[in-house]
């Protein structure tokens, strides 16, 4: 066993890499590697990136840059460069830092414990790792969590199939490639054992689950099967592409104990011609239909959604359209994002590219006219009583018995908080509140008086025991 080999761990990026950075973590603890909070007399830095959008692979050049001062100034003795940057530059990303010592594509992760190997043992004859993509959804158990303990992700597939003309994400990781039914109940199962009550399902298209592997959508079956998992609370569906809601799903979907009512659907755009041009597969008409029947089966939902502004091409008529479909639908949650040219896309190649103030100041507007609509949601809470899911102690300076929380409306590092006075609550309860008001984005509330926090067993110990979450970098993107 290697005890005396540290490393130090930067996730950065959307939750389906934060899975990644857990299975490589869990990988390198299994084989004697150190963990450490803070890069600084770390044997290795870990970065893995995120190469989506520009401003993705800025951030993640700035880290690699940053851990490469600490290397050349001998507070570290190795940096590797992991996950989609790397996938997407593979050999390029070496031109632009000559200093990393080891760059792993996304379909390398398992492969983390070898490069380690290879650069503390002084080989430097193989600096990239760059395997095809797989046949099948990849092995995420066995995990280092770095969330807390009582909430998870769950990657229930790999890749993607959808080709939409902005997107590089089919080129980094693969085709749609769906995990077994089987496979992520085990998972679930792994994870409720560890703690977890708040299981985040996530994939880059969740309702195309299945179509691959079995030849029709099962969403609907996994998530009957994932409702049955002893010590979960809450599961949450994220990246819901509105394509393949079937009866059965929206059956579902009302009837479950435990799927909470929300539902993020990125919808990117509403015009039709838009949505042609994204190659988005599916109209406007169609997406009011679902959205209506979703509603109706889950009351009280909370719908959270991303649309793309300054796409090249959007005349101001099809702007308009989209901010007052905005206005009408009255999301709960919405991002924005002005479109960011990537060169190896087919929107790249598209006429009518638009200036950065022109998309600027249409994101504006959306997130102006998507403030007041938060607001008036988060005002309509106020009175209700609503379970919160305690997540850790608030700040310091908000006073002692100060507890940080979400409501079943707020997803983990993405939605607003509910801050919760009581001194006698821990990270994982589940409590009733009453909302008193709001702080803009977020609630603050107080137990019902009575109200005991509903606790999980003690985790069942597991066959592989690994070390605890630790507090390593997460930068979300």
């Amino acid at each position: 066993m290697k005890t005396d080999r540290t490393f130090h761990f930067v996730s950065l990026g959307c939750p389906k890499n934060t899975v990644d950075s857990e299975r490589m973590l869990g990988l390198l603890a299994q084989d004697g590697y150190v963990p450490v909070a803070a890069p600084d007399g770390a044997d290795l830095v870990i970065v893995n990136t995120c190469g989506f959008i520009d401003a993705a692979r800025a951030e993640s050049l700035a880290v690699i840059r940053e851990m490469l001062d600490r290397k050349a100034t001998g507070q570290v003795r190795g940096v590797v460069v992991a996950g989609c940057l790397a996938e997407r530059q593979k050999d390029l990303l070496l031109e632009e830092v000559p200093e990393v010592d080891q760059v792993i594509g996304v379909f390398g992760r398992e492969e983390i414990v070898k490069a380690a190997d290879r650069i503390l043992g002084g080989l430097d004859e193989q600096r990239s790792i760059f395997n095809p993509a797989p046949i099948r959804a990849m092995d995420d158990t066995a995990r280092l969590r770095i969330t807390p303990r009582h909430l998870a992700y769950l990657k229930v597939s790999e890749g993607c199939s959808r080709f939409c003309t902005f997107c590089a994400i089919p080129y980094m990781r693969g085709k749609h490639l769906t995990k077994p039914i089987e496979a992520v109940v085990a998972e679930a199962k792994e994870l409720a054992a560890d703690g977890v009550v708040e299981l985040n399902l996530v994939a880059q298209d969740m309702t195309y689950y299945g179509v691959d592997l079995y030849g029709r959508p099962r969403l609907a079956e996994l998530l009957q099967e994932l409702d049955q998992v002893d010590g979960i609370r809450w599961i949450r569906i994220l990246y819901n592409y509105p394509n393949y809601f079937t009866d059965e799903l929206y059956e579902v979907l009302g009837s479950s104990e435990k799927i909470i009512p929300y539902l993020d659907m990125p919808l990117q755009h509403i015009n039709d011609r838009m949505l042609k041009m994204m190659n988005r597969r599916h109209t406007r008409a169609e997406t009011v239909e679902i959205i209506r029947r979703l509603r109706d089966v889950m009351p009280g939902l909370v719908l959270r959604t991303t649309f793309i502004v300054g796409f090249p091409g959007e005349t101001d008529e099809e702007f308009e359209e989209l901010l007052d479909f905005v206005k009408e639908t009255k999301f709960e949650r919405l991002g924005v994002f002005p479109y960011s040219f990537e060169p190896d896309t087919p929107a790249a190649k598209l006429p009518g590219h638009l200036p950065d103030d022109i998309k600027a100041h249409r994101r504006d507007r959306v997130m102006e006219a998507q403030q007041a609509i938060a607001f008036d949601f988060n005002a309509s809470l106020v009175g209700k009583t609503l379970d919160v899911l305690i997540d850790g102690p608030a700040p310091s300076h908000l006073g002692p018995g100060v507890w940080v929380g979400r409501s079943y409306a707020d997803a983990p590092d993405v939605d607003g908080l509910v801050f919760v006075r009581d001194r006698n609550l821990r990270a994982g309860d589940l409590i009733p509140c009453e909302i008193l008001l709001t702080e803009g984005y977020d609630l603050v509330a107080r137990p019902v008086e009575g109200a005991a926090p509903k606790r999980k067993n003690r985790p069942r110990p597991r066959a592989k025991k690994l070390p605890p979450a630790s507090p390593f970098t997460i930068l979300p993107g």
